[in-house]
């Protein structure tokens, strides 16, 4: 088929053909870009903690009239009231395991500093983020152990908020391990956290970070498990629950902390959380703008095939003795759909080019603004075949009523 009678159509008709071709591009480059971030939303949201998130339970509270200060005498009472609290939550019966937890992945406190292989902290250094807490809290969370051993009692330190002392023992992430140790024989060797020694014990596979801040994400796996019990006037716990039963130990723990001692504040909204809840909260934000952006493809979509279908619908009016004229020399009624789906992949193909040029400047200014990622090329070759195709199914309606006009009632058409 020619294409010289379809560009000359077109060029009777420069403003639909200029208004579709920046239609269609900016379409594209929309689409492509909001593809690509509802896809990066949906794997930020996606990303495994490591633990078993299943009746995994997080409480933060507040007691009263706590001790202050980081005498002994205080340390020594807080951390009392702390242990109170974890004896009085074992003996739950819907409890299967509960420990000191000063953060959990996704939330709580974060402290973090550098690791490295000589005190003086030269040369590789890797920074990750600190999990305070017992002896339990390994099994509690439920990560898995990879190698080595958990911590033993004996090894549990316990100071004040602002204390220094740092255990000799550690359990890091495989990350962590990975990092300093490429060989793979991270397992009993020393470290050096912020200059000050401990040995790795053991490795477990993966723990996310509590901090799901974009000033972390180049780290959001590097964690390592320190057994100290924290001592303040607010303390967090981790429960894990029996199968089944997370609702109940939610309701059951609230109220038997306050048996133990009312003066504490453990708000309603935040102070005792699954890690579901907390995962549901945290990534919210992610979930509103995929859908948000997910809407805004379907309307741009949706737009871009209505102004297709209106504007072949209203060219198919106008050439009606152009296309009776034609199925009088012969033309068949697959000829004049071919010569609509022709000229639609014409406009289409003008638009694609500009809209792929546009969706790589916009991803540009994406990455420079907003520290989005490079856009893939595959990205655009899909969204290009898919464009090309949405014009196709658009075009199709139109060009089959156009190849039903009979030659008689076309050729006396005014």
């Amino acid at each position: 088929m020619s294409l010289h009678p379809v560009i000359s159509a077109l060029r009777r008709h420069k403003a639909g053909v200029v208004l579709i071709v920046l239609q269609i591009a900016l379409t594209l480059a929309i689409v492509c870009n909001a593809i690509f971030l509802i896809q990066q939303r949906i794997e930020r949201a996606s990303r495994p903690t490591g633990a078993v998130e299943d009746g995994l339970i997080r409480i933060s509270q507040t007691w009263f009239g706590a001790p202050s200060g980081d005498d002994a005498a205080a340390i020594e009472k807080l951390d009392a009231m702390q242990r109170a609290d974890l004896a009085t939550l074992r003996a739950l019966p819907d409890v299967q395991d509960a420990a000191a937890s000063t953060s959990m992945p996704l939330q709580g406190m974060i402290y973090s500093g550098n690791l490295s292989l000589n005190p003086q902290q030269s040369g590789l250094n890797v920074t990750a983020a600190y999990y305070y807490g017992d002896e339990r809290l390994r099994p509690t969370l439920g990560v898995r152990l990879v190698a080595g051993r958990d911590f033993k009692v004996d090894e549990i330190l316990h100071h004040g908020i602002s204390g220094d002392a740092v255990s000799p023992v550690v359990i890091v992430s495989q990350p962590v391990a990975d990092k300093l140790f490429p060989q793979g024989d991270a397992l009993g060797k020393t470290i050096y956290q912020d200059g000050k020694p401990a040995a790795i014990v053991g490795i477990v596979e993966r723990l996310q970070t509590p901090t799901t801040q974009a000033w972390g994400s180049s780290w959001d796996y590097n964690s390592v498990l320190e057994p100290v019990r924290l001592d303040g006037a607010s303390a967090s716990y981790a429960l894990r629950a029996r199968p089944g039963r997370e609702q109940a130990v939610m309701r059951e723990a609230r109220k038997a902390l306050l048996a133990v001692n009312p003066l504490r504040v453990m708000p309603e909204s935040w102070g005792i959380q699954s890690l579901s809840q907390i995962r549901a909260k945290i990534y919210r934000a992610d979930h509103a703008m995929a859908l948000l952006m997910t809407v805004i493809c379907v309307i741009l979509l949706g737009v871009t095939a209505a102004g297709i279908v209106g504007l072949t619908s209203f060219w198919v009016g106008q050439r009606r003795k152009q296309i009776g004229v034609r199925r009088a020399l012969g033309a068949r009624k697959a000829d004049i759909v071919r010569y609509f789906q022709v000229e639609n992949l014409l406009i289409a193909g003008v638009g694609v080019v500009l809209g792929a040029l546009l969706a790589a400047l916009l991803n540009l200014w994406l990455m420079a603004h907003y520290a989005m990622p490079r856009l893939p090329p595959a990205y655009l070759l899909v969204g290009v075949l898919a464009v090309l195709a949405l014009g196709q199914f658009a075009v199709w309606g139109p060009a089959r009523r156009a190849s039903h006009v009979p030659p008689v009632v076309a050729t006396r058409a005014t």
